[in-house]
């Protein structure tokens, strides 16, 4: 049985304007005010986690633990079947460089990889999201998403961010990066996984 939620705050580990943004819209309906973790001044935990759901514990345990607050945390990617899941829990490093974060570089590594591997398209791939929900007392609980789909190349739009211009969804044949964002925000892997958070904590 998934624990209630029934706090009148609650605490987004995420120093993404963007992401708090959506949540707090997303939570409006349920009388909750949502804090982003650089209002608390929070640091950004280190995440070693080998996968998203330890990445996102990781993140939402931390937070409540120094706050005292439920903490809301997610971790998202892409896996990408020719390449063994990759770049998976590394989605982000894979655009690291000593300048930020260079996604058009991560794409076209994405794509060499893909041709290295010999794999026949189409390339299958999904989008996860895991959203983790910790409380003060150690309990929490956990909703994954997916967006099914497959890579493309080139490159195509200029909408959303990371690896949606390689990226079409599953019954669509335009990329995340040319589509609306308030229809990929409907039926994305984080929507996917909002929709549980909401059924499992405030149904």
């Amino acid at each position: 049985m998934t624990r209630k939620f029934e706090d009148k705050q609650l605490l987004v580990a995420t120093h993404n304007k963007g992401k708090l943004e959506e949540i707090s819209a997303l939570l409006e309906p349920f009388g909750v005010s949502v804090v982003g973790a650089a209002d608390m001044d929070l640091p950004e935990p280190v995440e070693d986690g080998k996968s998203f759901v330890e990445n996102a514990r990781i993140k939402a345990h931390a937070a409540a633990k120094a706050t005292g607050l439920p903490a809301l945390s997610d971790d998202s990617g892409i896996e990408i079947d020719a390449l063994d899941g990759a770049p998976g829990v590394y989605t982000a490093d894979w655009a690291e460089t000593e300048t930020g974060r260079d996604f058009v570089m991560a794409m076209t590594k994405a794509h060499d990889e893909l041709v290295k591997s010999g794999a026949p398209q189409p390339w299958a791939a999904r989008f996860c999201c895991t959203l983790v929900l910790a409380w003060p007392d150690g309990h929490d609980e956990v909703f994954p998403g997916v967006m099914p789909g497959k890579v493309v190349w080139p490159m195509r739009g200029n909408q959303g961010h990371g690896y949606d211009p390689i990226f079409v969804p599953e019954g669509y044949d335009v990329t995340f990066g040319e589509m609306d964002r308030w229809e990929k925000n409907r039926i994305s892997h984080r929507a996917d996984a909002f929709r549980k958070f909401v059924a499992g904590c405030f149904g």
